[in-house]
């Protein structure tokens, strides 16, 4: 049986940051936002987790590039999330990922999304640890200068 792409990425060597997983159809862009190093001990909990899939999904999907929006959502593993777009420069939306980071940081009120009626696990939600990832990984775009977003070998 095959890996998956994934699989096959060292994880050994992976830093935080932001790369190009695989590309499908010619225009499909799977991106890893790799917000933590893995096997390292420091991991999201799932809190953490899913309140900043509440925030980035829902800025993400409300920004200039919503249309091309495929999905975003965490990784098991607890290191990052997954983005998947259509038909965007890889460029252009790493500046969008940039600025819907930036959002969260600077959010006022609570997270989106955070009641019984939208989300079956609401009481997971914290808008201070979404803040608080998102900070974390604000600070590793800003300082990105990878801009093939190659992962490292």
């Amino acid at each position: 049986m095959e890996r998956i792409k994934s699989f096959t990425i060292n994880h050994n060597i992976l830093t935080p940051g932001f790369y190009i997983s695989r590309v499908d159809d010619g225009d499909i862009i799977t991106y890893d936002l790799r917000t933590r190093k893995p096997n390292a001990g420091d991991y999201m909990d799932n809190a953490t987790m899913h309140s900043v899939e509440h925030m980035i999904a829902t800025y993400i999907r409300n920004s200039e590039i919503a249309d091309h929006v495929i999905y975003f959502g965490p990784m098991g593993c607890q290191t990052g999330f997954y983005l998947v777009v259509k038909g965007v420069d890889s460029k252009k939306t790493f500046e969008v990922v940039k600025k819907v980071f930036k959002q969260t940081v600077d959010h006022e009120g609570d997270v989106f999304g955070k009641s019984a009626i939208e989300c079956g696990h609401y009481e997971n939600l914290d808008i201070q640890l979404a803040k608080t990832e998102c900070a974390r990984y604000l600070d590793v775009l800003n300082s990105w200068t990878n801009m093939e977003f190659t992962y490292p070998s």
